[in-house]
């Protein structure tokens, strides 16, 4: 997950929540993130197919996003977050952490997080 500043202009990273196998996300942890930073639009990553088209994961991805917007009471977008792992490995790796840092997952994924929602803010219009 990540949060931009009250103007809007740039995303941070927030701790990475894990949704355990087989069970639901973790609904109650992000209404409460959302609430905690006073979020106002949720932003979510679209894992479409490298030729740009939806498949099943992008349905249950809307899916997830739209129950927690609901519960949330928030609108949601959806932004196309092909390529945000490999560009958030770039930047973790960039950053001059060691290897083993490097290659924590939370790590990546709350970069990726930081990326897509820093997409969104720099062109609102991208949106799916």
């Amino acid at each position: 997950m990540a949060v931009s500043d009250p103007t809007n202009t740039v995303a941070t990273p927030l701790d990475t929540l894990v949704r355990r196998e087989g069970k639901r996300p973790p609904y109650a942890q992000m209404i409460d993130l959302a609430a905690e930073h006073e979020v106002g639009h949720l932003v979510v990553g679209l894992p479409l197919g490298l030729d740009g088209r939806e498949n099943e994961w992008c349905a249950e991805v809307r899916s997830m996003a739209t129950r927690l917007a609901e519960r949330a009471d928030l609108p949601v977008a959806f932004v196309d977050e092909r390529m945000t792992s490999v560009r958030a490995e770039d930047a973790v790796r960039a950053a001059g952490l060691n290897r083993s840092q490097r290659r924590e997952k939370g790590r990546i994924d709350a970069a990726a997080a930081q990326l897509i929602l820093q997409a969104w803010l720099d062109n609102p219009g991208i949106a799916r």
